[in-house]
């Protein structure tokens, strides 16, 4: 199934934004560091950092577009973001991006803002 057009929309700005210096600086939507005449002496996170950072955005977007989406697929948006959804050797990750969402026991997403229902 397709990804929504918002969650298509919100994949492509993840997917696209530079977060390898995300903790050190505001960029505006769609930084590419390779482009950026402004870096000077900012620090830039590790690849595997920079793919932690993509991920907690990924689940951030994702849970809100689960509990507005009942046919959102995380993993689909996952992948849309640049997000790995497979092991290095191209199994799936089993339960990899459910682990960062808020499903309930009967696979509802939770609602946004709070800890289960909080």
């Amino acid at each position: 199934m397709a990804l929504s057009r918002l969650a298509q929309q919100f994949a492509d700005e993840i997917r696209n934004h530079d977060w390898s210096d995300a903790p050190w600086r505001l960029d505006r939507a769609g930084h590419r560091r390779e482009y950026d005449t402004n870096i000077g002496e900012t620090p830039q996170l590790n690849p595997r950092e920079t793919d932690n950072v993509r991920t907690n955005v990924m689940w951030v977007v994702g849970q809100v577009l689960g509990y507005q989406d009942p046919n959102f697929d995380p993993y689909e948006f996952a992948e849309a973001c640049g997000v790995s959804t497979t092991t290095r050797s191209g199994r799936p990750r089993s339960g990899h991006i459910e682990a960062g969402l808020r499903i309930d026991a009967d696979g509802r997403f939770m609602p946004p803002g709070g800890w289960f229902g909080e």
